[in-house]
């Protein structure tokens, strides 16, 4: 199968400096958090954990542990989860304090004010997900995001009290820690709650991009109390501490979903929305469910894949477009050459035209999931392709609506076997923009994920067709695609990425560059990607992912070809076969992500 070359051994400082913190700070800051650096055993382990030390790697770079391992898109917080693994928890106990720590140190997508999707699969096999993605509030109806002159606005859409709504992060954790976890609750949120409380040190990456944003924030003065210096961005080397969100997460900590969903959290929301035309309600807060659902399976030359259903369209997509692709050999047509990615195109052009037609919350509308997923279905559409000429995406169907390339996903794997995908989001970056006065977490606006209005259909990409319309308790359509893959009942691989509508292709791709040409996974984490959702009828390629030459053989078979910047950023732990390891990869296109685990590297 796949080789996994170790890489030398870092020194945490080297790490950290990499990341513009500085040692002697970061010391502290972990300490206080509890988790100890190398050569000290934790203060406080679980049943059956060992004394064992942290390994760690930054962006880029392959990470090796004989125990558990988490790769997410802040070291910090997959240093967390890591040291829950150390100290005795299970990889759901390890994606729950990771996903919370991310709500503080990655605030641009880590949330607890916004929702998402996990997937576990357990050591015998077999898996489950849950489904935490927000919901409509009440009042929710297809014409909401009109403006007083009856006529559709954007402003409303995404940039508004209305755009945002009811959060699932906080459900989806609790039920999956009732269902699935094994240790205290409380431990798990109590290391995020001492980061936001005490602080962490600003790296230059998060310094950009907090600056970047306050021009977007200065509407809300608790969005910029928050996040800047009293209207000054933070610099690079600054501490960044967050009281409000601490006291939000420490009534998570000490009453769990109440902690969010009813009391003085969900006061402070439905206060903000009372006081700028939003929506959400407390009775909306206290009626949210997450929903444990069956995943989405399929099968790839002999390599079993496993993702999320409906509404996130990611796992039926990535399985319809591998069934097409499972008819041709592109280990043999090469990795990035003409034939291989025309093959791929016309695979994405075809399931993204489906995930048009067909793909919406389950729970309002009928899916036809098993027909889409269907390998005789897939062989009939790919007979239909011509290898010689691009297809043409029909105008006159259905047009795209966009998703925002701001999400994060994080991947566990702890040392029974366990294995965890998550992908979560608050929509764009930092969401709406808006943090809740009193609260201080940052809302979603993920309504922007519903259609704009009924029979509202432009070139400019939107979409006015029943299954994705507003209507109240409904889940918007997502492209998060978490996902793991196996074989002969043993685990290869977790991935998943962030990235709107071009997370489906990553993703796929991930598969592709494992199996088909057998990559390690830092390989394959890193290579090269391609994208095209049906309309726009383009193909885009990051920067130098192909020569000349096969652009213009792409050009020559009617294709468009778009260069653009990066795509997704996956954050991978593979299982080495000859060794039982787990492989930890960050991708290097997040600046601030890393991979940690415990035991031996």
């Amino acid at each position: 199968m796949v080789r996994f070359p170790a890489l030398p051994a870092r020194s945490p400082g080297r790490t950290l400096r990499r990341l513009g913190l500085r040692p002697s700070r970061s010391w502290t800051a972990l300490l206080a958090l509890g988790l100890l650096l190398p050569g000290c055993a934790p203060a406080d382990r679980g049943p059956g954990a060992e004394a064992t030390s942290l390994v760690r790697g930054g962006p880029g770079e392959e990470v090796r542990s004989s125990g558990g391992m988490v790769s997410s898109a802040s070291l910090i917080a997959s240093e967390v989860g890591a040291d829950v693994l150390r100290q005795g928890g299970n990889a759901v106990d390890a994606a729950i304090a990771t996903g919370l720590a991310l709500a503080v140190t990655h605030p641009t997508a880590g949330n607890i004010g916004g929702g998402g999707f996990m997937v576990i699969r357990f050591p015998d096999g077999t898996a489950t997900t849950f489904d935490f993605r927000e919901k409509a509030p009440a009042a929710s109806h297809p014409e909401m995001f009109l403006g007083s002159d009856g006529e559709y606005s954007s402003e409303i859409h995404h940039n508004s009290h209305i755009a945002v709504g009811v959060p699932g992060t906080v459900a989806g954790f609790v039920l999956a820690h009732q269902r699935y976890g094994s240790g205290a609750w409380s431990r798990l949120v109590s290391p995020a709650v001492a980061l936001a409380r005490e602080g962490f040190v600003v790296s230059g990456n998060l310094s950009r991009s907090l600056s970047n944003v306050l021009s977007s924030m200065e509407r809300y003065p608790a969005s910029v109390a928050t996040y800047s210096r009293a209207g000054t961005p933070y610099a690079e080397g600054d501490t960044l501490r967050l009281p409000e969100l601490a006291a939000s997460l420490q009534r998570i900590e000490g009453q769990g979903r109440d902690g969010f969903y009813r009391g003085e959290t969900a006061r402070l929301i439905a206060e903000e929305m009372r006081n700028n035309g939003g929506l959400i309600t407390e009775a909306d807060l206290a009626a949210y469910e997450s929903v444990e659902r069956e995943p989405i399976r399929g099968s790839y030359r002999g390599f079993e894949v496993i993702s999320m259903p409906p509404p996130s369209s990611g796992g039926v997509a990535m399985v319809q477009m591998l069934n097409i692709l499972e008819g041709w050999d592109l280990g043999a047509e090469g990795f990035m050459t003409t034939p291989t990615l025309h093959r791929m195109t016309e695979a994405m052009r075809i399931a993204f035209r489906d995930r048009a037609i067909h793909l919406a919350d389950p729970d309002f509308e009928e899916v036809p999931v098993a027909r889409l997923t269907d390998p005789a279905y897939a062989t009939s559409l790919r007979e239909g392709i011509d290898l010689e000429r691009a297809g043409v995406s029909a105008t006159e169907d259905v047009l795209q609506l966009a998703e925002s390339m701001e999400t994060t996903h994080y991947s566990v794997v702890d040392a029974a076997g366990m294995a965890v995908s998550v992908t979560y989001t608050l929509e764009a970056g930092y969401g709406s923009k808006i943090v809740v006065t009193g609260g201080g977490f940052l809302l979603n606006n993920e309504m922007g994920d519903f259609n704009a209005r009924p029979g509202l259909t432009t070139e400019a990409g939107l979409i006015g067709t029943e299954p994705n319309l507003a209507r109240p308790g409904k889940r918007m359509l997502s492209s998060m695609t978490p996902a793991i893959l196996a074989r002969d009942g043993e685990l290869v691989a977790v991935i998943g990425s962030p990235g709107g509508r071009t997370i489906i292709n990553t993703v796929t791709q991930m598969v592709l560059n494992l199996v088909d040409h057998r990559m390690p996974i830092g390989e394959a984490v890193e290579a090269a990607r391609a994208h095209h959702q049906w309309l726009p009828d383009r193909l885009s390629l990051e920067e130098g992912a192909i020569s000349a030459t096969v652009q213009q053989e792409l050009e020559a078979m009617g294709h468009t070809v778009r260069v653009q910047g990066r795509q997704g950023a996956v954050h991978a732990i593979a299982i080495d076969p000859a060794t039982g390891e787990r492989v930890g990869a960050a991708d290097s296109r997040a600046a601030d992500g890393g991979s940690a685990g415990h035991g031996s590297r």
